[in-house]
């Protein structure tokens, strides 16, 4: 059974397809590619069917990711099919909490740096780049990087918990 993560940022073209790309990068190496899926979304439409920000392929693409990206808003039936639901700061954890339909499915929703053991735990936030320049997109990278390791840790428990 194919366990499935979802990124979510605010309009879908910066912080949740970069993550999206990393943790698909990191998915493959550790050869779980047939058990792990990943996607993205964003608490809001304004982006819908646009790609992502020029910066962020640019960012990946000198880090050696790929992405093929079109922005989407996440929607509340997805919660059924989802095991995880990634916010990248405070505000998409209590939209999509609120969103949720049930206190399971609320419970699905986690920051992304809380999986980063070296993140100062009163800030999980990834900053979004959008209104900044090359460096924000940068400094948002590595905090993905950073995270993505844990947080494919976790996945990979609940992974090889459903196959015991």
């Amino acid at each position: 059974m194919t366990y499935r993560v979802c990124f979510v940022c605010t309009g879908n073209i910066c912080r949740s397809p970069m993550a999206e790309a990393v943790f698909r990068a990191r998915v493959a190496d550790a050869g779980l590619d047939d058990l792990v899926e990943a996607d993205s979304a964003g608490t809001g439409g304004w982006h819908e069917g646009e790609g992502a920000d020029p910066r962020t392929v640019a960012v990946l693409a000198e880090n050696g990711y790929g992405l093929d990206h079109t922005a989407r808003q996440f929607q509340q039936s997805w919660f059924s099919r989802l095991d995880l639901v990634v916010a990248l700061d405070a505000g998409h954890l209590r939209a999509l909490r609120r969103l949720a339909p049930t206190e399971q499915d609320a419970a699905k929703v986690r920051l992304l740096r809380s999986y980063d053991p070296a993140a100062d735990g009163g800030d999980l936030d990834v900053p979004d780049p959008y209104y900044g320049g090359q460096d924000g997109f940068e400094e948002c990278l590595e905090m993905v990087e950073a995270a993505s390791d844990g947080l494919l840790a976790a996945v990979r428990e609940q992974v090889e918990g459903r196959a015991a």
